[in-house]
């Protein structure tokens, strides 16, 4: 598989899928957990703001592409990564959220990031709502705060990084570790559509913008009739 391809880009997304299905006979797990936090409006050479295609456009036609390779290696599992920033978001609306490329300050950056994960646990409570939950399941986690390099755009990120490492604050390995009991624990084995806590994996609500199973079924209709427009270009 070539090392060059981007999954901001929808196109590389479909690509990278296609290339593991036609590689792997065999598909067991998918986690999605690409992210990015742009403290600016950034867009991407498809003309998506590239938070919306890195955090949710990307690992939806992802999973798109692999749907039928998981669901012929039953039983397998899909593992998304969403975020407590999703509690930011006090509205939503698809059509109109998922081309915005308006200007943005950092300040405003993180209820924009909090969509995008909105948009994550969205996704993964429809997508469960269309899978055999007997061939494969698909359940999303908030992993908590990480020091991942999330926000290295940040004036003073390296130093802050170096802290928080020194005070052992946001171990990714913490965060992992929800992804990992989701992706392999006998105990999820037969969960699906659920959204669970870095906390002892405690099950979580979808916030309320997001939580009726219509605004839900309508976001995943504008995301597909987007795509194929955008294909079909």
């Amino acid at each position: 598989m070539s090392s060059t391809r981007d999954l901001g880009l929808v196109s590389h997304a479909h690509r990278v899928g296609e290339e593991i299905a036609a590689k792997y006979p065999r598909l067991d797990v998918l986690v999605n957990n690409a992210g990015l936090h742009a403290f600016s409006q950034r867009t991407t050479a498809e003309g998506f703001a590239q938070m919306t295609a890195v955090n949710y456009l990307g690992a939806f036609v992802l999973t798109q592409a692999l749907t039928s390779r998981l669901a012929a290696s039953a039983p397998a599992r899909i593992v998304n990564v969403a975020s407590e920033a999703s509690r930011q978001v006090t509205t939503i609306a698809p059509a109109e959220d998922l081309l915005n490329v308006d200007a943005y300050t950092r300040r405003e950056s993180l209820p924009l990031y909090g969509r995008t994960k909105l948009m994550t646990i969205m996704w993964t409570q429809e997508l469960a709502r269309r899978l055999d939950p007997g061939e494969v399941t698909v359940n999303c986690c908030d992993p908590g705060f990480n020091a991942t390099g999330l926000g290295r755009d940040l004036p003073g990120a390296k130093v802050l990084q170096r802290v928080l490492n020194a005070l052992r604050i946001g171990d990714p390995r913490k965060g992992a570790d929800i992804i990992v009991r989701l992706a392999t624990e006998t105990a999820f084995a037969h969960a699906s559509g659920g959204y669970f806590s870095v906390r002892d994996a405690r099950p979580l609500e979808c916030p309320e913008a997001g939580r009726d199973p219509r605004v839900q079924k309508e976001l995943w209709d504008e995301t597909v009739a987007l795509l194929a427009a955008r294909t079909a270009g």
